[in-house]
């Protein structure tokens, strides 16, 4: 499903940059670019312009604890004897005279670095205009060589290529997807990718056939038509392919990828492409939550996502008199009356239950799970318990998986345990859970019976060598009483 109001609300409240720190930028910029002027630098200043993520708009919230970067240029003439290296370090010198930015500075390859502990950093760029002939940009890598070394430069032209894209795309939605991306890039921390080549590869998915295409009919299928492009691009491409910047074509943006970084990205936007791909195909409204919560995490529909583990109330306002006239007073009521009929089938599609992400094998085994309950985790056992069998609180159930013949799976698997809980007690104590856990020991777990309620408990078998899923259990449901 696209649920254009739950990406709406996400862009707004957790990927995009807020309103108030993009004032608290914009005065900073102001203020720079007076510093920087009133400064005795020593270069004769034509004009400043913004460049990258702030410029092309796709500049997206930092992770907590983390900064945020807004990169400015300040575009300037030949200085007669000044070398690369001298824009730089004449800048910082002329900077550092300056009490308010004297203890914020750092200077790296290209800029001078104004650094706002654990809120924003401002890198200011030198580029020189009309050095050898008129029209030509360069910019100043004060690392290379004893005297820094002039580098082409198009900054104008490509921002000005991106914003052409985003035109194409229609409805800002490039830009709104490449937020997207950076952001799931961010929150997963499994691949590698600058943010300006991020752009320029999803740029080059978007042609200019692609006017008010059905392709890019709305944000949903926009990224699903993106991601599906550049994984198809890539997967045609075996070893780091050279990615020209569309402006400046001597430039190969991919230049500082190793082959493992590449193969790695190469990997992960195939794997996230078939996600996007099942989430955004799925008719089923708390599956597709789910299953778009696997792509992007769980402050995706967050609210709505929490709100459908209250399963009595919802079966309530589903099946009107069973439950809320007083027949049965909730769902354990219900299903200790009436048995599995008595289960919603919704139960195991739980939007906030984690899906699996690991690819699936070629071969699938059969995996079943027995449970036997105990009064301590050190304790004796004290039965054998069924599914659906009522529970009472404070006492311990372990879980074992084993296959289809009643044995335990060999040392090259491993079981990982989906636990699940449901309902008002466990939503109230905060405690819904649904997330993936390790065995304890061998194919077997433990699990404290604390909330009231019908939750559920899942074996996976995953093999090691190559991290495929080869199966998983039907749900085992925990009735507490």
């Amino acid at each position: 499903m696209k649920l254009h109001e739950h990406f709406k609300t996400f862009l707004d409240e957790h990927v995009n940059l807020n309103a108030t720190r993009i004032e608290q930028l914009e005065n900073s910029i102001e203020a720079v670019k007076t510093a920087v002027k009133e400064s005795d630098w020593g270069a004769e200043i034509l004009r400043f312009a913004p460049q990258g993520s702030w410029a092309h708009q796709t500049i997206i919230k930092p992770l907590p604890d983390k900064e945020f970067d807004a990169d400015l240029l300040v575009f300037v003439k030949p200085k007669d004897g000044w070398t690369p290296k001298d824009y730089v370090n004449k800048l910082a010198t002329a900077l550092e005279s300056n009490s308010t930015y004297k203890d914020k500075l750092r200077r790296y390859s290209h800029c001078v670095t104004i650094e706002y502990a654990g809120v924003r950093r401002i890198d200011i760029a030198p580029c020189v205009v009309d050095r050898q002939y008129q029209g030509q940009f360069e910019v100043c890598n004060r690392n290379a060589g004893e005297s820094g070394t002039f580098e082409a430069s198009a900054p104008t032209e490509y921002t000005q290529w991106v914003i052409d894209k985003n035109n194409i795309a229609g409805g800002n939605d490039l830009k709104k997807v490449t937020r997207l991306l950076k952001y799931m890039r961010d929150i997963k921390g499994n691949f590698t990718c600058p943010s300006f080549l991020f752009t320029t590869l999803l740029g080059y998915q978007v042609y200019d056939h692609d006017k008010d295409s059905a392709a890019f009919a709305d944000l949903p299928t926009t990224l699903k038509t993106l991601v599906g492009r550049l994984d198809d691009w890539l997967q045609a491409r075996p070893t780091v392919p050279m990615v020209r910047n569309p402006k400046l074509w001597s430039e190969n943006q991919s230049s500082g990828w190793t082959e493992t970084q590449y193969s790695n990205f190469r990997d992960k936007i195939n794997l996230y492409r078939g996600w996007i791909d099942e989430a955004y195909d799925e008719e089923d409204r708390d599956e597709s939550i789910g299953k778009w919560q696997r792509v992007f995490g769980d402050k995706f529909a967050v609210g709505e996502a929490k709100e459908a583990a209250r399963v009595s109330e919802s079966v309530a306002k589903a099946e009107g008199a069973l439950v809320s006239r007083g027949y049965f007073s909730d769902l354990v009521e219900r299903v200790k009356a009436l048995g599995a009929q008595a289960v919603p089938a919704k139960l195991v599609k739980l939007p906030y239950v984690k899906r699996p992400k690991w690819r699936f094998a070629e071969t699938r085994v059969t995996v079943n799970v027995s449970a036997e309950l105990y009064a301590s985790p050190g304790g004796s056992r004290i039965r054998q318990v069924a599914s659906l069998a009522p529970l009472q609180p404070d006492q311990w159930i372990k879980f074992t998986a084993k296959s289809s013949m009643g044995v335990p799976f060999p040392p090259d698997y491993t079981v990982k345990w989906r636990v699940t809980n449901t309902d008002t007690a466990a939503y109230n104590a905060g405690e819904l859970r649904g997330d993936f856990y390790d065995s304890d020991s061998g194919a077997s777990r433990m699990e404290h019976l604390a909330f009231r309620g019908v939750h559920f408990v899942e074996a996976f078998v995953v093999r090691k060598s190559d991290n495929r899923l080869l199966g998983q259990s039907q749900p085992f449901y925990v009735v507490i009483e």
